[in-house]
């Protein structure tokens, strides 16, 4: 790799546009990300990686010695972009936990403990049938919360059902198609554990749409804790993590690697909390669990 400073990192976010606009985590993240850029004197690109034709040109200007540093975001865990680029020596953080994580050096909450802890409290609320909408299969963020929801039934004695987990693909379209599809499989579920706050908008819309009522009939919880979370009637219970956090530090470690290239890769685990709030209250007559 050239040593000449090119005075530019990217952000390369594995989405399409209408996903990206669409979904506040990334805006989110971005925001943390340019924050942190700010007071450097760096400038910043966001680049999508919609295909291979996009994965070539971003292996191009790395190796070209276009870009200082690359930050991955959504990267699918098959996906051979991250080999690429560490192939050109162009240093590399990730939003999340990488499929070889003792390799790279990325930025996450505990996705899983996390997740456990959000079932837990429905548990706690006297649920009995819990489902789950997950994320993007693809994505080891969706499929550590879906492990997290699995640990959670199992400390709590439940049993596992495949007909109680479906993919939202983290859109709202996809919330709400999967609820239909578990109401349809399980109409006597509970409570349902959402890996997303935009995937919970569309299950709420269709279990308004069913006659199902929040809580009473049927607890929800969601994943990231957006602002709008707290406008929603009832609000809704979601697990808050710091994203902008995220895009901040991931700026961080990413200029620490471009100024000391050999240094070992580094996990940095930020903390979340569960924010409790209506939608998983337990139901009227319903024997809550002891913690």
């Amino acid at each position: 790799m050239p040593s000449r400073r090119a005075d530019l990192v990217a952000l390369v976010i594995f989405e399409r546009i209408e996903s990206l606009f669409g979904d506040p985590y990334y805006s989110r993240l971005v925001n943390g990300f340019a924050d942190a850029l700010a007071l450097r004197d760096t400038g910043f690109a966001m680049l999508m990686a919609q295909g291979p034709g996009d994965a070539k040109r971003i292996v191009q200007l790395a190796a070209r010695g276009k870009l200082d540093g690359v930050a991955l975001c959504a990267v699918p865990g098959s996906h051979p972009l991250a080999e690429q680029l560490a192939s050109t020596g162009i240093p590399l953080v990730f939003a999340g936990r990488p499929a070889d994580p003792g390799r790279f050096t990325y930025v996450d909450i505990d996705q899983v403990g996390a997740s456990a802890h959000a079932v837990a409290h429905l548990v706690e609320g006297g649920r009995r049938v819990i489902a789950t909408i997950s994320g993007r299969r693809d994505l080891l963020a969706a499929e550590d919360r879906v492990r997290g929801y699995l640990q959670g039934l199992e400390a709590a004695g439940l049993p596992a059902d495949s007909e109680l987990i479906e993919s939202g693909s983290f859109t709202r379209d996809g919330g709400a198609h999967a609820m239909q599809c578990l109401l349809r499989r399980r109409p006597q579920l509970d409570a349902v554990f959402v890996a997303s706050d935009l995937m919970a908008l569309g299950a709420l819309e269709i279990l308004a749409q069913e006659g199902r009522k929040v809580p009473e009939d049927v607890a929800v919880t969601g994943f990231d804790d957006h602002p709008f979370a707290v406008t929603l009637h009832p609000p809704l219970t979601s697990v808050r993590q710091p994203i902008e956090d995220q895009g901040r530090e991931m700026a961080r470690l990413l200029f620490g690697l471009i100024s000391a290239p050999a240094q070992p890769p580094r996990k940095v685990i930020l903390n979340s909390r569960l924010e409790v709030r209506g939608s998983s209250a337990p139901a009227p007559g319903r024997v809550a669990r002891a913690s």
